[in-house]
């Protein structure tokens, strides 16, 4: 795709929720069925995906981690944003990839220390380009693409969550 591709599929897209904002607004959902033992199954759309403990705290390692899942829907959105952002402003990616690294304290999470946060204390993400990019047009692409970066952005500025719990 180029860009006057992209911009063909998106413009009426941009002018429909100009005029019409509210049809901008999607709810976007995930259903996970509890398991056996200590796992929840997740369809993603694409393929069913089964998260279970971390070995770090008693996990087999056999099931997807939900902190590896989180890792992964950044670099799977960043990836698709930098494609996105390189189409729109003319720059080719020739190859790359995309690498999110996350450090946790397992103290947290298993009640060890009070004073340890449970959850990530710091991601980074990570790109590494095959592009004949100038460092202005890299400057752009990488301050465009975390603009845009729907994932980054939520973890980055943080969302209310709202909690409902039901007993049947």
């Amino acid at each position: 795709m180029n860009a006057e591709e992209l911009k063909n599929i998106q413009a009426p897209l941009k002018e429909k929720y100009r005029q019409q904002p509210e049809t901008a607004i999607i709810t976007l959902k995930a259903t996970g069925k509890i398991g056996e033992g200590i796992s929840c199954k997740v369809e993603t759309g694409k393929a069913m995906v089964e998260a279970g403990l971390h070995s770090a705290t008693g996990g087999t390692g056999m099931l997807a981690c939900s902190g590896d899942l989180l890792l992964e829907a950044l670099v799977a959105c960043a990836g698709v944003t930098l494609q996105a952002v390189a189409t729109a402003i003319g720059i080719e990616i020739k190859d790359g990839t995309v690498k999110a690294e996350g450090d946790l304290d397992f103290r947290g999470t298993l009640g060890v220390s009070k004073e340890v946060p449970v959850g990530f204390v710091s991601i980074r993400l990570l790109f590494h380009l095959e592009t004949d990019a100038t460092e202005e047009q890299m400057l752009s692409l990488a301050k465009l693409t975390e603009r845009y970066c729907v994932v980054y952005q939520t973890l980055v500025k943080g969302v209310p969550v709202n909690t409902t719990f039901n007993k049947s």
